[in-house]
């Protein structure tokens, strides 16, 4: 059976979000594994910032970190970083640019031994970024003209803005328009917290997705928003990535 989902606004490693995280590690080996691609083009100092959140998290819930040090798509080639994700109770791709997450791990070794690990039981989780990359569609929040990048497709049908109680306020037109249609969902998630879901008993059914945490999810739809109050079905991919 495949690991458990989480879709974050804002918040990984921080204490605040530590009920989710000890959720997605419960009964699952105590390897946290986690990659902070998203922000390698910050440079050392923002690596080194996610790094040490991330060390200070998987302390406060007793589990051994693993860091798998992607910065460039040839990095996601190196069979060392395959090994390490193998035996992961919870993989976690944390904030920054996701495009740049997205294009670095998508169609690599990195990201099949990601999505087999999973299948094999370790939860799954990303954040902002993170979020971003593992639905099928990216946008440019920032550059919208810039256009968009595939996703990862964890959640295929899914689009995702997170920070959603922030960028609300701000979030052009221009974005919102190309992730509308009537095969796609787009789901707005507060700071600080998730939209997640756990493998469904029938493997043929889809998952149900829930906010929890401080804020909500929000199912955005042309220019209308609703509030996720009850459970949303989505479909995962679980095809075979070898």
């Amino acid at each position: 059976m495949p690991g458990r989902i989480a879709l974050v606004g804002s918040g990984e490693y921080l204490p605040e979000m530590h009920e989710l995280e000890e959720w997605l590690l419960a009964d699952k080996p105590a390897r946290y594994v986690q990659l902070a691609t998203a922000a390698s083009l910050e440079g050392e100092e923002s690596l080194r910032r996610w790094h040490d959140l991330g060390a200070k998290a998987a302390d406060r819930l007793g589990v051994e970190q693993i860091i798998v040090d992607v910065r460039l798509r040839e990095d996601a080639m190196d069979p060392a970083h395959v090994d390490a994700i193998e035996g992961a109770g919870l993989i976690y791709l944390s904030g920054g640019n996701p495009k740049h997450l997205a294009r670095t791990l998508i169609d690599t070794p990195v990201w099949r031994a990601i999505h087999r690990a999973w299948r094999a039981g370790a939860s799954i989780a990303g954040c902002s970024a993170g979020a971003m990359a593992l639905s099928g569609y990216v946008p440019d929040i920032r550059h919208p003209r810039a256009g968009g990048q595939e996703g990862l497709g964890l959640v295929p049908s899914l689009r995702v803005l997170p920070h959603f109680d922030v960028y609300a306020k701000w979030i052009p037109d221009m974005v919102m328009r190309p992730m509308l249609s009537e095969t796609t969902t787009v789901v707005g998630i507060d700071e600080q917290t998730a939209f997640r879901a756990e493998p469904p008993e029938n493997p043929k059914d889809p998952w149900e997705f829930r906010g929890v945490g401080r804020g909500s999810c929000w199912r955005i739809d042309h220019d209308r928003k609703y509030r996720v109050n009850s459970p949303l079905p989505l479909s995962v991919d679980m095809g075979d990535h070898q």
